[in-house]
């Protein structure tokens, strides 16, 4: 089979399995993935199978609709690839990727080693890309929704020093969210490109909670922290 026949195959796979998906995590939340990864890969020396796979299943079985299981999506995807003949070398690129591409990975304390490669630096970029900016705030608020979250509560803080735990059993108001993990990605970019992107989609954000707090109250604005 061709690299650009597995890629259809991928595709076809990945729509199927997230038909019924939470609108921030469905089928266009990894196209949007798949586009920024080989818009990010024309300034890039990557392998465009493994990064085009990687992109295409990081999100297969998000593990926080399956009770936080996080060997879910590395298995299912392991699993589909295998049944296409995929080279183990292949597989075991796509695995890692799925594995180390989630910012809460990065919460974890201790001195784990971790997997690192080009590949995942751009789908890691392409992923959290789509995590800030317009598309970001629809998804963050979509998701608050799902989960029948309040969206702004003035008495509860945002919590800036979560472990790794607490962040994946968060359940605080949706625009913590934005201090806890969207205002910060900005700085976590790996590429050039990723970079220059994510800056626009920043300031995006900073101007879009500007105008949230003004609404939320007109007679005494508070303002953004830094």
């Amino acid at each position: 089979m061709t690299n650009a026949a597995l890629v259809e195959e991928t595709i076809t796979f990945v729509k199927d399995t997230l038909k019924n998906a939470e609108g921030g995590h469905d089928w266009f939340h990894i196209q949007r993935v798949f586009n920024n990864s080989i818009l990010i890969a024309r300034t890039e020396k990557v392998d465009l199978l493994v990064l085009s796979l990687g992109a295409l299943l990081h999100d297969i079985a998000d593990a926080k609709f399956y009770d936080g299981d996080e060997s879910v999506g590395p298995k299912m995807a392991k699993a589909f690839l295998e049944s296409l003949a995929v080279d183990t070398e292949t597989i075991n690129h796509v695995i890692n990727i799925i594995n180390h591409i989630s910012y809460k990975n990065s919460l974890e304390k201790g001195n784990k080693k971790k997997f690192s490669s080009l590949e995942l630096q751009v789908v890691q970029d392409a992923d959290r890309l789509d995590a800030i900016g317009a598309i970001g705030i629809a998804r963050a608020f979509n998701y608050g929704g799902f989960k029948n979250r309040t969206m702004h509560d003035p008495d509860i803080p945002p919590n800036l020093k979560m472990s790794k735990d607490e962040y994946k059993k968060s359940d605080g108001p949706t625009v913590n969210h934005f201090y806890e993990k969207l205002l910060l990605l900005k700085d976590k970019m790996n590429t050039k490109t990723g970079k220059q992107l994510a800056e626009v989609r920043h300031q995006y954000m900073l101007d879009y909670l500007e105008q949230f707090y003004q609404e939320w109250n007109p007679l005494g604005v508070k303002g953004i922290e830094d």
